[in-house]
């Protein structure tokens, strides 16, 4: 979901502690200007294009490395122009694109800029990128020590994570490993922890979850089940089509009901 693949939810838009007015931001923020932002005031004008945009969010990219703005003597942030720019086509990249966060990070390491991210809804013609569905069981592997590092979750979390069923890990020498998928799920519950949100709660997106997949699988098991390679692998590219068309519902179905919630 982006994907919210890897996203906080956050209804809150209360901004930092006010700066002097010369710190607002512009009206049009895509004028080239030297003035700096207030993440509230940054939030707020990015909001009609990115309904779903929150104070807690900009922090959460914040967090993954993805933004780094300026901070005042008292601690305040200050986005410049540049900052802004690359909020819009991390946000783009998520919405259009749904690219998790890890590829978004290497999008932008390899010069990826905001004018090569379409602006506004996803064109009918733009091809869908798409994460790969691997049936190959050779990807990295985690101990639960580089899951808590690499996320910042609290090892008893993941544990919980397990006993819920929402990762599963895998066995060796007694010891449970995590692949890049389960470690990015630990990244993005950690963030719902800090709300309150424990894995008991999370057994309604893991039901949901086992739901879609056994639909999609319903549609192209005769063809996923086939002995013919170039079939096989037809299937796997549409089940990933599939997969990505099915994200973005959701999303668009969540986003709709926040709305109502908010009024």
């Amino acid at each position: 979901m982006a994907s919210l693949d890897h996203q906080p939810l956050d209804g809150d838009r209360a901004a930092e502690p006010a700066l002097a007015g010369a710190l607002e931001v512009p009206a049009e923020l895509h004028r080239r200007s030297q003035k700096a932002a207030t993440i509230g005031a940054v939030c707020k004008a990015l909001e009609q294009e990115f309904p779903d945009i929150s104070i807690s969010k900009i922090r959460y990219l914040e967090d993954q490395k993805l933004l780094a703005p300026r901070r005042t003597q008292g601690g305040y942030r200050l986005y410049s122009q540049a900052d802004i720019q690359r909020l819009r086509t991390i946000l783009r990249l998520q919405r259009d694109e749904f690219l998790p966060l890890r590829v978004i990070r290497q999008e932008l390491a390899g010069g990826r800029t905001d004018r090569e991210v379409a602006a506004g809804p996803v064109a009918e013609t733009r091809p869908v990128r798409r994460g790969a569905i691997s049936t190959s069981a050779s990807g990295a592997l985690y101990s639960l020590d580089d899951v808590v590092e690499d996320t910042g979750a609290e090892a008893s979390l993941v544990a919980e994570l397990v006993d819920f069923g929402v990762i599963k890990g895998e066995l060796r020498a007694g010891q449970r490993y995590f692949d890049d998928t389960e470690r990015e799920i630990v990244r993005a519950v950690s963030e719902l922890a800090r709300y309150g949100v424990g894995g008991r709660n999370l057994r309604v997106f893991r039901s949901s979850a086992d739901r879609e997949a056994a639909l999609l699988q319903s549609i192209l098991a005769p063809a996923l089940r086939s002995r013919n390679p170039e079939r096989r692998k037809e299937a796997i590219e549409t089940l990933e089509n599939l997969a990505s068309v099915t994200t973005h519902l959701k999303h668009l179905l969540l986003i709709r009901d926040l709305r109502r919630i908010t009024g």
